[in-house]
């Protein structure tokens, strides 16, 4: 391995451990001490409430960082975007190195916390998602696809907020609960759903090129896998969401409707 490519892999790899690292400060130490500061209300949470908390606050802190350096990356990265199989990585392996070493550390969380946090879906989630990351930090293929996977990042402050909500007693006709919510829903769809045929569009795009071939047959399977596996979650995670948007909204219907007839018979 040449000098450049060796001191290229140190990089994401100590962004990653940093990230690791960092991570689990905000979990253990920080997220509590902030969100006392901001919401007295967290004093008044379970355990296992203050425990998911703590986690939704890393989570979103993560989700904030990684995604508005993807969109850079998708506008500015030019090496990537000409030649998104075997384009130069190195700016696309510091945003996955950073995401990699959340997802290490929030699935050590999630096993150390099972009954609190514990969820068979992002077990799955996560270790598909370092299958797949590896072939970019490791191998340098697929800065492109990398990347734009994590423009998925962006509607996770909203899905963790709804779970706020919950935890501070907000009605979920409140106002506040149905703004995230209906902003929770739209992003979702554009970040996860709506994106699917430009990413598979530009997937298929590489289908029968030599850059493809020259990923091999491992890598490739990989690839199309992983990325199947992680659509299909996300439109079973969209449909959990439209159905629970569908109740808010009739609950808000019915609630409305109570109060005309009580102001009737006023």
């Amino acid at each position: 391995m040449s000098g450049p490519a060796v001191m290229a892999s140190l990089d994401w790899l100590v962004v990653s451990v940093t990230s690791f690292t960092i991570f689990q400060i905000l979990f253990h130490y920080l997220s509590a001490k902030i969100s006392i500061y901001f919401c007295n209300s967290y004093r008044t949470l379970t355990d296992y409430q203050k425990i998911e908390w703590n986690s939704r606050v890393v989570s979103t802190v993560h989700a904030l960082l990684v995604g508005v350096l993807c969109l850079y990356l998708l506008w500015y990265d030019d090496a990537v975007n000409a030649d998104p199989i075997w384009g130069d990585p190195t700016h696309v392996k510091l945003n996955v190195g950073l995401a990699a070493g959340y997802l290490i550390s929030d699935l050590l969380l999630l096993l150390w916390y099972w009954q609190a946090i514990g969820d068979v879906y992002f077990i799955i989630h996560h270790v598909t998602a370092l299958y797949a990351y590896y072939y970019v930090l490791g191998e340098g293929m697929l800065p492109y696809f990398a990347n734009f996977r994590l423009v998925a990042e962006f509607s996770t402050p909203f899905v963790n907020q709804r779970w706020f909500f919950e935890a501070l007693c907000y009605p979920k006709t409140s106002k506040p609960n149905i703004i995230n919510g209906l902003l929770m829903a739209m992003v979702f769809f554009l970040a996860r759903i709506a994106v699917m045929p430009l990413y598979y569009n530009k997937m298929i795009s590489t289908f029968g090129t030599e850059a493809f071939s020259n990923l091999g047959l491992r890598a490739q399977f990989a690839w199309i896998t992983a990325s199947i596996c992680l659509d299909i979650m996300n439109v079973m995670w969209m449909y959990k969401i439209g159905k629970g948007c569908n109740k808010v909204l009739i609950a808000c219907k019915k609630e409305k409707a109570a109060i005309q007839e009580n102001g009737k018979q006023q």
